[in-house]
């Protein structure tokens, strides 16, 4: 069962429209309907939003880290793994297209994949190529308590 069966389950359940002025709301039997919509949206924002902040690293993907399914999303997976981040959540957006878009509506960014550090949006893929030869990904990933695998290569090859 998707995201948005299950989120409107639940306000079907709840008889939730809480949160809505009813003038947002049209009268009659579109109202129960748009209501749901409504309230499954929200939940789905709720949802991403305890995604985010499950873990210190989250990334949304197309694939899986041991299979990533497009180029982006590969070069996401490379760039952790090169600085030795092993210990992430990795969401596959091609398992649910609730997800897909959901996410995309979430960052406010159109396309995938989407990189998270500590809750915060960090961007796609060009970002995190860009944090990466700056070295300022190395500083994100410090600030977070994660030492990165190429500092502690350079540190080994002197």
């Amino acid at each position: 069962m998707n995201h948005l069966i299950r989120a409107s389950v639940r306000c079907l359940r709840a008889g939730s429209t809480a949160g809505y002025p009813s003038m947002l709301l049209p009268a009659g039997p579109v109202s129960f309907t748009a209501a749901r919509l409504l309230c499954a949206a929200t939940d789905m924002q709720q949802t991403l939003g305890e995604m985010v902040k499950k873990d210190k690293v989250v990334v949304f993907i197309k694939g899986t880290p041991a299979q990533p399914m497009c180029g982006f999303s590969n070069a996401v997976v490379q760039i952790l793994r090169m600085h030795g981040v092993d210990d992430y959540a990795a969401y596959n957006v091609l398992d649910d297209q609730d997800l897909r878009q959901g996410i995309k509506e979430f960052s406010n960014w159109p396309t995938i994949p989407q990189v998270y550090l500590n809750s915060e949006f960090v961007g796609g893929c060009d970002i995190l190529l860009q944090m990466h030869q700056s070295g300022d990904l190395v500083e994100e990933l410090n600030k977070m308590g994660i030492r990165s695998a190429l500092v502690e290569a350079e540190k080994e090859s002197k």
